[in-house]
């Protein structure tokens, strides 16, 4: 956070940028864009990404890093140079580890579109070539925890059968009255809304003043802030909170590849 968000009060939501893929898949992307150009250590880019039933990726590399995805409608179909075949489905997750060297392809299940959320995660500098892995979790594997006020399903974290070289927690939350997110310290992370609107307030509840939040906004929060979400009252709403322990090493990404 730079001095002057401080003596605002708080970095402001920012909207997702859209990007379209050379298959022609299109991406709603919250870092890195022109308005967050930087990567969020460790976390090295995400996106909503959109896939039409004639689209998809081809079989393509990868290496130097994760890859998790989390459905939202539809299925995916994915194989990989590993000989794995598998579908991921509405609110199922896959993990991909690339490490030093994995090729796969993504395309929409069944003849439907289908979208949903990827996050890609850096390897420490000693693990960039480690064995490539796969692994991925059903609705029934992921543990999901009903609060005063809140849904939160975890994607990545204690529970959940997907795990990662890097600590973190990765958490699928709706809201219907508020909820707080509470960072480990020295952790950094963000919030990217997936439906419904509602404000966010850093610093816990009562804090600052509340700022609008909804589908398609990212919120970084690199200094382990408390943040209270609140839902509008219109409805549910939905988004997922991501947080990890920074490595402190530069990210160097050069199109499918993490040096």
């Amino acid at each position: 956070m730079t001095p002057d968000e401080a003596a605002a009060g708080g970095v402001e939501p920012l909207a997702g940028e859209a990007v379209r893929h050379g298959t022609g898949v299109n991406s709603d992307r919250a870092f890195p864009t022109n308005g967050h150009p930087d990567s969020l250590d460790p976390f090295v880019l995400f996106e909503r990404f959109s896939i039409d039933p004639d689209k998809g990726f081809p079989m393509h590399p990868h290496k130097g890093f994760e890859i998790v995805s989390y459905m939202i409608e539809g299925g995916m179909d994915h194989a990989d140079s590993l000989g794995v075949e598998h579908t991921a489905r509405e609110n199922e997750a896959m993990r991909i580890t690339t490490g030093s060297g994995i090729r796969h392809s993504e395309f929409p299940a069944d003849g439907r579109a289908c979208n949903g959320l990827q996050l890609w995660v850096n390897l420490p500098r000693e693990e960039k070539e480690a064995d490539p892995d796969y692994v991925d979790a059903s609705v029934d594997e992921l543990p999901a925890t009903d609060l005063d006020g809140a849904t939160v399903t975890t994607v990545v974290g204690e529970g959940s059968p997907i795990e990662l070289y890097t600590p973190t927690e990765y958490l699928d939350v709706r809201v219907a009255d508020a909820w707080t997110w509470e960072v480990p310290e020295e952790w950094a992370g963000f919030l990217y809304g997936v439906e419904g609107s509602g404000t966010v307030r850093e610093g816990g509840a009562g804090a600052d003043a509340a700022r609008e939040f909804g589908a398609g906004d990212v919120l970084p929060n690199a200094d382990a802030r408390d943040v209270t979400v609140e839902s509008d009252g219109g409805g549910r709403l939905r988004f997922v909170a991501v947080s990890g322990r920074p490595h402190g090493e530069p990210i160097r990404q050069q199109g499918p590849f993490v040096l």
